[in-house]
């Protein structure tokens, strides 16, 4: 599985808009509103680098709404659990 994080700056007013339609698309698991530089935060799950191809510049960079994106694509994750796992095991 390949999870990207995609950082959006949309144009004014049009984040909610941009947002529904995001997650209606097949691979965006979650999208979230954000303060900061960019104004939403998709995440993307999907199983080819194809796939996430065809997502972020075939599909999401059509959105009405959306003025500039940033992708970065996951290496590896980390949760609260295997970080526990790690202090258990003294590293």
């Amino acid at each position: 599985m390949i999870t990207a994080i995609v950082l959006m700056k949309t144009e004014q007013g049009r984040e909610a808009e941009v947002a529904q339609a995001l997650i209606e698309l097949s691979g965006v698991a979650e999208a979230y509103s954000v303060a900061g530089p960019y104004d939403l935060v998709a995440i993307a799950r999907v199983r080819q680098h194809e796939e996430l191809a065809d997502l972020v510049a075939g599909k999401v960079q059509k959105i009405p709404g959306i003025a500039s994106t940033t992708t970065l694509i996951a290496f590896q994750a980390y949760s609260q659990r295997d970080l526990a796992a790690m202090w258990d095991l003294g590293n």
